[in-house]
C-alpha cells in the first residue's frame, strides 16, 4: 500500500565521513574509535543537525561536535565543537548557519563544566561568560546557548532551569541579502514559549554578522504562548500549535509571518481525555536522548495542507478492552470521525498503543504494526468507502522498527512524507505505491470475504489511485486496462462511472477546496440508496460528530493563504450542510434535455450551442498532434444540445453556491470541467485503441470484426451505459463509431435490436456510409430496408442507394410534392382529369406543348396544368444520383394506375 524508500542513513551518509576527518585529524589512516552519532534536529531547508562523541587524545574524556548534513549537496559540515562531552538535548541552526542554539542537559558524570576549545578565541569577555554558566551549570538541569559559529565563538547563556528546554530558530522565506536579525524560540517544560529577537551587526574585519549588543538579548524576549501540556511546531509552514487546559482542551495556532511577527489564529476546543498528558509533550521540536519519555495516553498531531485543509489526529487505547481509538477532527469540514478498531488479543502494552499517523496527499494513513493501516480520505469523508482499510498481511509496510519509533517529518511535498526511525538513524521516503494499489484492484474475492466487501475495497482503492496518481499516464493506461478487462459491472458500483467522475474531480478540486461538497466525485451519490457495504467496514466502528466549534481571529479574518482559505472552507461547510442538496448531480440534467429535444429552435437553444462551441473549441486545441480514434469529426445535434446543457447547469449550480469565485472564473472552470470530460473519454478509447492495435479499417463495412474490434466494441458499450445513467454527453461522432463497430462485431437481426433498444443510435454519418458502402446483395439489401424503416427522414438517404426502390421512392415524393402543395381547386381538377387520360390510353413522352392534341380539351388543359406545376416545381434530380428520369416517368404512371384500380401492384 505505501512505497517506502531509504532516503538517508546516519551510518552511511554521516559517519563514513566522520571517521575520515577524525582520521585527518589524528593523523592516522583509519580512525577506530568509537563514534556515538546522535540526530538532533531537522530544519527547514532538509538539514540533518546531529552531535557525535570522540575521544581526542587517549586518556582524556574527549569532545563532543555539532555537526550539520545537507540532504541537497549530501555533504557533511562541522558547526561547533565542545571541549568536554555534553548532552545536547536540543539544538537548531539559523537560515544563514552563523548562530547555534543548544540545550545541554545536567549529567551524572560530573562533565557539565565547560571550557572553551583550544582552537577558539581567548577573548575575555567569553572566559568571564563561561564561568558564569559554569556555576550554573552545577545547580541547573538544563543550560541553554547561543554560539556565534563564525568569526570568533562568542557564546551567550540564554536559559539555565531545572526543566527540559527546547530550542527552534524561524526560518522565514525571504531573498534579503542582507539579514538584520534572527528569531529563535525557546520552549520549555514549564509551559510557555518566548521569542529572543537577536540584531545582528557586520563585525570589523570579517564579511559575517554577529550579534550586537549581546547583553541586551535577555530583555528582547517576547512571550508567545504559556500554559500548554502539549506542542508542536510545523517548520515548513512556521506554525506553532500548543494545547492548553482549564476547563477544557483547547488548540491553538500561532503563525509566523516573514516580517518575524506573529500572531494567534486559531482557536479550537477539542475532547480529549482529563490527564491526556503527564508532563509537558513536545512534537517535532527535535530530539532528546538523554529523556526517557514516559508513555502518554494520548498521542496527537497536527497535519495541514497548502489547499486549506487542517486535521488534528489523536490516539487513546480503550480501557480493558484490545481496541484502539482514534480520532481526526476535519477542521475544513467542520467535523469530526472517531474511530473504534478491534485489535484482536490483548497484548501487556496494548493500554498504551498508539498508531503512526502518516499525511500524504490529502489522504492521513493511520498505521499500526502487525495489525491494520487505514487510509482515511479527509475530502471525502462522508462515506467509509472512500477511505481504504487494510488488516492482516495486506496492512504490513515492512518497517523493521514499532509503530511509535517513528517520527513524521513534515515536508512541503504533499505526495510524500518523510519517516524518521530514530533507533536505527534512518529516513525513509513514503509515498502511496500505485503497483501496491493496482494489485488491490485487480485482486480478487479472497476465501472468506464476500464479494461485496472486496466492491467496497476496490471502490476505496479507485479513487486513491486515482486522486493520488491520476496525473501519471501509466498509471491511469493501467486503469483503464483494468477497465477493459472487467466486462461485467460490480454489484454495488459501476467502475466507470467512477473512474470519470474521481478523475473530473481530481483535475477540478485544485482550483478550490470549496468544491469538494458541490462537485459529483462518485456515482454512489446518484442513486437513491448507499448499498451496505459501502456504508461500514468489518470490525471498525465509526462516529461521526459535526460543527468543531473553530473560531479564526486576528489575521486569518484578512490575510490570503492558507488561513483565509481554511476559514472560508470552513464557512463554506456549514453553509452545506443546511443545503440538502448541495453537490450538483448530473441526472438532473435528463428532464431539461428530454424537453430541449422537443423544442422548436428558439434563443434558448442558440444559448445552450453557444456553450457547446466554448466546449468544442477547447477540446479541439488539446492533442492536435494525436487523433487516433476519428471522434470530433461530425455533426452531432444529440450531443451537442447535451454538451450545451451540461455546461449551462452546472454553472447554475456553481454560481448559486460559490458566489466569492465570480462568474467569469466560474465560467472558465465549468467550461473546462465539460472540455475534459470528452477529452477523458476520447482518452479511454485512445488507451484502448492502442492496445488491440485497430487501425482505419474499423469504419469500414464489409469486414467482420477482430477479436480486438470485439473488446472494444464492449467497452465502448460500457461506456454509454455509464454515461447514459450519469446523464453526461459523449464527443461528438461516438454514436457513429459505436454503430460502426456493432455492425462489424453483431449479427443484422441482433444488430436492429441494439438500435430498437436503443443502444445504438443511427447518425446521418452511419446511415451515409452503410447506404453507400454494402454491395445490394439479399442480406445487405435487407439490412438497408431495416435500417431505413427505422428512419423518421428515410427520404432524405434513398439518393445515396443505388437501388430501384430507392428510385421508385424518389418518384413518388416527387410527384406527392410536385402536385400536393400546389391550390386544391386545380389539384381536384386534375385528379378528375387523370382518368380520362388513362382511358383514351395517351402517354406524354415529351414536354413539348405544340405536340399535344387540341380536339380534346380535358386532356389539353390537364397537359397545361402538369407543365405549369412542372415548370414552377424544382427539379428533384439535380445533384443527385442513382436516378433515372425516364425511369421516374414510368414509375409514376405506374403507381397512378395503380392508385385508379388499373392494374395490381
Amino acid at each position: 500500500m505505501l512505497k517506502v524508500q531509504p532516503e538517508f542513513d546516519l551510518r552511511r551518509d554521516v559517519e563514513a565521513d566522520i571517521r575520515r576527518k577524525e582520521a585527518a585529524v589524528c593523523r592516522v589512516k583509519d580512525y577506530s574509535g568509537a563514534v556515538d552519532i546522535l540526530i538532533l534536529n531537522t530544519e527547514r531547508d532538509g538539514g540533518i543537525l546531529y552531535s557525535w562523541k570522540v575521544i581526542t587524545i587517549i586518556g582524556s574524556s574527549g569532545a563532543t561536535r555539532v555537526g550539520k548534513y545537507d540532504s541537497s549537496t549530501k555533504q557533511n559540515k562541522l558547526l561547533y565543537t565542545f571541549d568536554k562531552q555534553v548532552c545536547v538535548s536540543s539544538c537548531s541552526l539559523n537560515k544563514e548557519e552563523t548562530l547555534l542554539a543548544v540545550s545541554l542537559a545536567q549529567n551524572n558524570g560530573g562533565e557539565e563544566h565547560l571550557k572553551p576549545s583550544e582552537t577558539r578565541s581567548h577573548a575575555p569577555s567569553f572566559i568571564d561568560m563561561l564561568h558564569h554558566f559554569s556555576s550554573l551549570a552545577l545547580v541547573s538541569q538544563c543550560l541553554t546557548l547561543l554560539i556565534e559559529i563564525h568569526p570568533i565563538n562568542n557564546t551567550k547563556v540564554l536559559k539555565a532551569v531545572d526543566c527540559r528546554v527546547k530550542v527552534q530558530f524561524l526560518h522565514p522565506e525571504t531573498n534579503r541579502r542582507s539579514v538584520q536579525e534572527s528569531h529563535l524560540l525557546l520552549l520549555t517544560e514549564d509551559g510557555y514559549v518566548d521569542q529572543y529577537h537577536v540584531m545582528l551587526t557586520r563585525h570589523e574585519g570579517y564579511k559575517v554578522q554577529v550579534v550586537a549588543n549581546p547583553e541586551r538579548l535577555s530583555k528582547t524576549a517576547e512571550r508567545v504562548a504559556e500554559d500548554f501540556c502539549w506542542v508542536q511546531w510545523d517548520v515548513h509552514t512556521q506554525r506553532l500549535y500548543y494545547l492548553t487546559h482549564a476547563d477544557k482542551f483547547l488548540l491553538r495556532c500561532v503563525q509566523f509571518y516573514d516580517n518575524h511577527n506573529c500572531e494567534t489564529v486559531l482557536e479550537l476546543p477539542l475532547a480529549l481525555p482529563a490527564h491526556a498528558f503527564s508532563t509537558v509533550k513536545f512534537v517535532n521540536l527535535g530530539f532528546d536522548h538523554h529523556h526517557v519519555e514516559k508513555p502518554e495516553r494520548v498521542k496527537m498531531e497536527v497535519f495541514t495542507n497548502r489547499l486549506g485543509s487542517m486535521c488534528v489526529c489523536s490516539s487513546r487505547p480503550a480501557c480493558h478492552k484490545p481496541e484502539l481509538i482514534y480520532s481526526v477532527v476535519l477542521v475544513h469540514k467542520d467535523c469530526s470521525k472517531t474511530f473504534r478498531v478491534t485489535l484482536g488479543q490483548p497484548t501487556r502494552d496494548s493500554t498504551l498503543l498508539h498508531p503512526l499517523f502518516i499525511p500524504i496527499g490529502y489522504y492521513v494513513v493511520v498505521y499500526l504494526r502487525a495489525c491494520f493501516l487505514h487510509c482515511i480520505n479527509t475530502r471525502q469523508q462522508e462515506m467509509l468507502c472512500h477511505s481504504l482499510f487494510l488488516s492482516g498481511d495486506d496492512a504490513d509496510l515492512g518497517l523493521s522498527s514499532k509503530s511509535g519509533a517513528f517520527t513524521v517529518l513534515h515536508a512541503d511535498d504533499e505526495s510524500s512524507v518523510a519517516l524518521l526511525d530514530l533507533p536505527n538513524g534512518t529516513i525513509h521516503g513514503v509515498q502511496l505505491s500505485p503497483p501496491h494499489l493496482l494489485q488491490i484492484l485487480r485482486s480478487g474475492p479472497r476465501s472468506g470475504r464476500p464479494n461485496n466487501m472486496v466492491d467496497a475495497q476496490r471502490l476505496a482503492t479507485l479513487h486513491c489511485l486515482l486522486l493520488y496518481s491520476g496525473n501519471d499516464p501509466n498509471v491511469e493506461l493501467e486503469i483503464i486496462e483494468w477497465l477493459c478487462d472487467n466486462v461485467k459491472v460490480f454489484e454495488s458500483f459501476d467502475p466507470i462511472q467512477e473512474f470519470i467522475l474521481a478523475s473530473l474531480y481530481r483535475i477540478s478540486y485544485q482550483k478550490s477546496l470549496s468544491l469538494d461538497k458541490l462537485l459529483p466525485c462518485s456515482s454512489v451519490f446518484e442513486g437513491k440508496e448507499v448499498p451496505a457495504c459501502l456504508t461500514e467496514i468489518p470490525g471498525v466502528l465509526c462516529t461521526t460528530l459535526l460543527h468543531t466549534e473553530s473560531v479564526f481571529k486576528g489575521k486569518a479574518r484578512s490575510v490570503q493563504g492558507f488561513w483565509s482559505e481554511l476559514q472560508w472552507n470552513t464557512e463554506r461547510t456549514a453553509y452545506f450542510d443546511v443545503d440538502p442538496n448541495p453537490r450538483y448531480r448530473t441526472s438532473h440534467v435528463q428532464a431539461y434535455w428530454s424537453k430541449l429535444m422537443t423544442e422548436k429552435p428558439s434563443s434558448h437553444m442558440t444559448h445552450v450551442l453557444e456553450n457547446t462551441k466554448k466546449v468544442l473549441s477547447m477540446v479541439d486545441t488539446w492533442r492536435l498532434d494525436r487523433k487516433l480514434v476519428p471522434l470530433f469529426q461530425e455533426e452531432d445535434h444529440h450531443q451537442k444540445l447535451l454538451i450545451g446543457l451540461t455546461v449551462e447547469k452546472l454553472r447554475e449550480h456553481l454560481n448559486t453556491h460559490l458566489p466569492r469565485q465570480g462568474k467569469k472564473k466560474i465560467d472558465s472552470l465549468v467550461i473546462n470541467y465539460v472540455a475534459k470530460l470528452l477529452e477523458l473519454i476520447r482518452h479511454m478509447l485512445e488507451s484502448v485503441w492502442l492496445k488491440h492495435k485497430l487501425g482505419p479499417l474499423v469504419l469500414c463495412f464489409k469486414q467482420r470484426a477482430s477479436p480486438g474490434e470485439w473488446a472494444v466494441f464492449h467497452f465502448m458499450l460500457r461506456i454509454l451505459e455509464a454515461t447514459r445513467g450519469l446523464c453526461m454527453p459523449l464527443p461528438p461522432g461516438y454514436q457513429t463509431l459505436l454503430a460502426a463497430l456493432a455492425l462489424r462485431c453483431l449479427p443484422h437481426h441482433t444488430f436492429l435490436q441494439y438500435v430498437d433498444h436503443r443502444f445504438l443510435q443511427l447518425t446521418d454519418t452511419f446511415v451515409s456510409r452503410l447506404m453507400t458502402e454494402l454491395d445490394n446483395s439479399a442480406a445487405n439489401e435487407k439490412l438497408k430496408f431495416s435500417v431505413l424503416k427505422r428512419l423518421p427522414e428515410a427520404n432524405r438517404f434513398y439518393h445515396m442507394w443505388d437501388h430501384p426502390i430507392s428510385s421508385a421512392s424518389i418518384s413518388r415524393d416527387y410527384v406527392r410534392n410536385l402536385l400536393g402543395g400546389r391550390n386544391k381547386n386545380k389539384t381536384q381538377k386534375v385528379s378528375r382529369l387523370f382518368p380520362l387520360v388513362l382511358l383514351q390510353g395517351f402517354a406524354f413522352t415529351g414536354r413539348d406543348k405544340a405536340s399535344f392534341r387540341t380536339d380534346v380539351l380535358p386532356l389539353t388543359y390537364l397537359a397545361k396544368v402538369l407543365s405549369d406545376i412542372e415548370e414552377q416545381g424544382l427539379n428533384p434530380f439535380e445533384e443527385q444520383e442513382n436516378v433515372d428520369a425516364t425511369f421516374v416517368e414510368e414509375t409514376a404512371l405506374k403507381q397512378t394506375l395503380i392508385l385508379l384500380g388499373f392494374e395490381g401492384k
